[in-house]
């Protein structure tokens, strides 16, 4: 829509009040309200006033002004409020020199956008996540200088078989059994069909929606793919919407990589293909239907995965999921049907059009404009240097001897590992300024000091157990 027609619908809808959303640097959806009066054709130029400073990531207190200035594209009504709220996503802009802000996620997604079109390789890059979670009952958890604690429960938590439930009734699938039976084992049908139904009302094509692998709710919705922009706003309300159709009933949504030992973590399986002049360009007659270029961008992802994890895969407990020998994805390989392989090809349709990579390492804690910018810019890269693939992984991983294993090369085992692949791994990110050096600099910097700091210096409640008493 235009401004004016956001204008228009909104004032046939009666609305009083605008929601302004955007990104903090880490991936959090940041908001405020105004009044609809506020609100006018050239707000969608001048935008509106906050404090940067006070926002993960970004500003320094000394220069702490900043405009959102809103998307009248990406117009929405909120399904939540009380009150019937139009809802628009925001750019950041400089308030003194009127350029976009480098550290504004959205602002990358979109340069990656334009560097793709720029170098001819593709008009559109598509991105289709099939993004896991988990459905808890209850979630407590503490931190002090001498005690530490966590516990998640869910009444289809395998754990609660014994549990007095007034009645208990059973039927609690077991670990790695949750894939996935009906109801009554299957708990969550109608809530996780209400975030369905809800994520059509603002504008988000669900492709089907089920239970997961593990036990105690993982589920997971798949939504259709669209442009990397347009996707990168499209999960902002998918975690949106699914956190709160979960807390009206009384649960809570995480997508925490790996809440629960023992069981599958949660992953965020991502398809990617690139479109020119309305036409596939990953189709083709190379290996499993793939074109030259399909195979280039296969390349490029295997080549610079491991600098890609820092923004795919960016929490500490990321990497409790990406854990060799556990069916992570984390073999730095393709395969068309091999789903330990980092990279697979999906082999469902023959129609060039379903023609796509599928990058199997990611995890929805993720920054989606930031991970899929990445993502592209590694896809070009490999496309414009030919970077080879190499030979695909089509045997079983788990059966491979320890010398064939030894050379196929892995995913990082640690944030830090990530950050240090970043480091030395990001001229590929730096074309076309899609990326800065400032970006890749704090992004650096603040996980280390923020997380990964903050997680070494504290004891690990295991560590009592295998320690305590030496």
């Amino acid at each position: 829509m235009t401004p004016k027609q956001v204008l228009d619908m909104a004032s046939e809808k009666g609305l009083k009040v605008v929601d302004l959303r955007f990104l903090d640097f880490l991936g959090l959806w940041q908001h405020f309200t105004v009044p609809l009066s506020e609100l006018n054709e050239a707000s969608f130029e001048d935008g509106f006033g906050f404090d940067g400073s006070s926002i993960r990531g970004w500003q320094p207190i000394h220069a702490s002004d900043m405009l959102v200035v809103p998307d009248s594209t990406t117009a929405q009504i909120d399904p939540f409020f009380a009150e019937q709220t139009l809802v628009l996503i925001g750019d950041i802009v400089d308030p003194i020199t009127r350029e976009p802000y480098s550290r504004d996620p959205r602002n990358i997604a979109k340069k990656a956008e334009a560097y793709l079109k720029g170098t001819g390789i593709g008009d559109t890059a598509y991105f289709g996540p099939e993004a896991e979670f988990f459905i808890f009952d209850d979630v407590r958890y503490d931190n002090t200088s001498n005690a530490c604690f966590y516990e998640l429960d869910s009444v289809e938590g395998i754990w609660n078989t014994g549990r007095d439930e007034c009645p208990n009734l059973g039927y609690k699938p077991r670990h790695k059994e949750g894939y996935f039976p009906v109801p009554p084992m299957d708990k969550f049908q109608d809530l996780r069909t209400e975030m369905l139904l809800t994520l059509a009302q603002v504008g988000i094509e669900v492709e089907c929606q089920h239970h997961e692998v593990a036990t105690a709710g993982q589920a997971e919705i798949d939504m259709r793919f669209k442009p990397l922009v347009q996707m990168g706003d499209q999960l902002m309300w998918f975690k949106y919407v699914l956190k709160n159709v979960a807390h009206r009933h009384g649960h809570t949504v995480t997508f925490m990589p790996k809440p629960l030992f023992g069981d599958n973590g949660t992953g965020m399986h991502i398809h990617i293909s690139i479109w020119k002049d309305d036409r596939p360009t990953f189709a083709g007659d190379k290996y499993a239907g793939l074109s030259e270029s399909g195979m280039y961008a296969m390349g490029g992802i295997l080549k610079h995965c491991r600098a890609i994890c820092a923004f795919s895969n960016p929490s500490t407990n990321s990497y409790k999921r990406l854990v060799p020998g556990f069916e992570a994805p984390v073999n730095l390989a393709y395969s068309s049907r091999n789903r330990s392989a980092a990279i697979r090809i999906p082999m469902y349709s023959d129609s060039p059009k379903a023609k796509r990579i599928e990058f199997r390492t990611p995890d929805p804690s993720c920054n989606g404009y930031l991970a899929f910018s990445a993502m592209l810019m590694a896809v070009i890269d490999g496309i414009e240097n030919k970077i080879d693939p190499g030979e695909p992984l089509d045997k079983n991983i788990y059966n491979l001897p320890p010398e064939e294993l030894a050379i196929i090369p892995s995913a990082p085992g640690s944030l830090d590992e990530a950050l240090a692949a970043l480091k030395e791994d990001h001229e590929f990110l730096l074309k076309g300024n899609v990326f800065t050096q400032d970006v890749i600099d704090k992004w650096i910097e603040y996980k280390t000091e923020k997380e990964i700091n903050m997680v070494r210096l504290r004891p690990h409640p295991y560590e009592f157990f295998l320690y305590f008493d030496v």
